[in-house]
């Protein structure tokens, strides 16, 4: 099992490749503050809590934000959904950044009021 987010996206052919690292760089763009790690043997973003995880398989992309972060943009993302937590995109088809960036975005924002929710006074 890879140890870095580096090692896994490294297990891939370059064309999947390519694709993880879009996401990867895409996501930290989103949420610089948030650490990487591997969880669940999956690129994980961590922020107050698991934030994104992200992964490829033999032909599609798996996204995975949580259950409410699927909930909350549930008709956009009805297309994409395989799973409680799950949101799956196909290889060959453009990812749809806009979308996932509104995911990340409201991720963020939850896992930050969880924080706040747990800090003590």
């Amino acid at each position: 099992m890879p140890e870095t987010i580096d090692e896994y996206i490294a297990r891939f052919p370059p064309d999947i490749q390519k694709i993880l690292c879009e996401m990867r760089a895409f996501i930290q763009g989103e949420a610089p503050e948030a650490a990487e790690k591997i969880s669940y043997g999956m690129p994980t973003f961590y922020l107050n809590g698991n934030l994104v995880h992200f992964a490829a398989f033999k032909d599609h992309f798996g996204f995975f934000p949580s259950p409410s972060g699927i909930d909350e943009f549930e008709k956009e993302l009805a297309p994409y959904r395989s799973g409680k937590g799950t949101l799956r995109f196909a290889f060959d088809k453009p990812i749809p950044w806009d979308i996932i960036r509104k995911v990340v975005r409201f991720r963020i924002s939850e896992n930050l009021r969880k924080g706040k929710k747990n800090r003590k006074p």
